[in-house]
């Protein structure tokens, strides 16, 4: 099945619509916000795409329009966002190696600035989540809000086995469920199957 780019807002609201994806300075302002929220450091790029979906679903989002890729929802235009708020030195990216020989990024912060309250909590919360249990938790979000999944927790298990397995799956519910609990403008959906 082809899967078309979306807005997270878009979807989660039928028929509503979200302002123009963001631009130039707009969009790195936007990426290095997700940053700045979750304290100013994020470990790994999947971390930065997932926290920015899910921002997305609880009406914190910036516009980034989201399509599934191997990893699940993937912005190609909050990833280029990224990169322009490091060539402008919003953020800045190491990357580094590891324990198993492929390269992870870490992003931080390279101005002062204050955290949007609203978000901060929010974002802290997604940051210091694993982010395999944060793959797994947004992935079921888009099958079931963007796809309309009935299981969207068994489509998970059946796209990522491995990362599925040893109680991986139960945790991303219950991480999950604790990003539900956080107040946001509009609450992250409940997705069949989360809770017990």
């Amino acid at each position: 099945m082809a899967e078309q780019a979306t807005t997270a807002r878009t979807t989660a609201r039928a028929g509503e619509r979200t302002a123009a994806r963001p631009r130039g300075r707009e969009a790195r302002e936007l990426a290095a916000a997700i940053v700045r929220d979750a304290g100013g450091e994020i470990v790994g790029r999947t971390r930065v795409q997932k926290i920015g979906y899910l921002l997305e679903l609880a009406g914190l989002g910036s516009g980034f329009r989201y399509a599934y890729k191997h990893y699940g929802p993937y912005s190609d235009d909050l990833t280029q966002a990224m990169r322009s708020a490091d060539v402008f030195g919003l953020v800045e990216e190491e990357e580094r190696v590891s324990d198993w020989g492929g390269l992870y990024s870490i992003f931080r912060l390279t101005v002062p600035a204050h955290p949007d309250p609203a978000r901060n909590r929010f974002v802290q919360a997604a940051a210091r989540t694993s982010p395999i249990e944060l793959e797994l938790a947004a992935t079921a979000a888009y099958l079931h809000v963007a796809r309309g999944y009935p299981d969207p927790w068994a489509e998970t298990r059946r796209r990522k086995p491995q990362k599925a397995a040893d109680g991986r799956l139960a945790k991303a519910k219950r991480a999950y469920e604790r990003l539900r609990a956080i107040k946001t403008p509009i609450a992250l959906p409940d997705i069949p199957g989360t809770r017990p």
